[in-house]
């Protein structure tokens, strides 16, 4: 497991189209995803252990981003052949026990992880209405030793934030988790 932190945002990059499918055996794409006021894009798996550290919080915080015309959606990136704990089933699985509020989708040829320039799990991409980037930073402070001194909800308030204003905060402190799993 290597540990990345995520790149810095280019604010106003566009979002990435995509047509995958999910864990329910249909396909979504980012327009049916979308949400009026923004759109909440994450990379994640079953397996890292920064992801299952927060798995509770993003559960409650894209449940609350609802009311804000906010909507989130979820992406596995992993190569699932070398990590059979990211399978479809798994997914499914993590996926019902955690109560997931948002679709769920596989990226099983990771071109749409490297379109986003995707490099970790726990990845964020916080877009305002408009499709335009403003958010590439953590949920929060939490990490998998479970030391969280800080309560600041970063991501939710970011999120907040660009659906009110359509902006993203200018101060972001990046994400943090396991590589994703390339395929060789």
């Amino acid at each position: 497991m290597a540990l990345l932190n995520t790149p810095v945002c280019e604010f106003g990059k566009p979002a990435v189209d995509f047509d995958l499918p999910g864990i329910d055996g249909k396909n979504l794409t980012l327009e049916q995803c979308r949400g009026s006021k923004g759109t909440l894009i994450m990379f994640i798996c079953n397996h890292c252990p920064y992801v299952k550290a927060i798995q509770k919080l993003l559960v409650r915080d894209a449940t609350e981003l609802l009311n804000y015309g906010i909507n989130t959606v979820a992406i596995m990136p992993n190569d699932t052949q070398a990590f059979p704990a990211d399978s479809l089933e798994n997914m499914k699985r993590v996926a019902q026990e955690s109560a997931y509020p948002f679709p769920y989708l596989i990226d099983e040829s990771q071109l749409i992880a490297k379109a986003y320039g995707a490099v970790c799990t726990p990845d964020f991409f916080g877009y305002n209405k408009d499709l335009q980037l403003q958010f590439r930073g953590r949920l929060d402070a939490t990490t998998p030793s479970g030391l969280n001194t800080v309560s600041r909800r970063e991501l939710f308030e970011a999120m907040v934030q660009i659906a009110k204003t359509g902006q993203g905060p200018e101060l972001q402190i990046p994400s943090m988790g396991c590589s994703i799993k390339w395929r060789e």
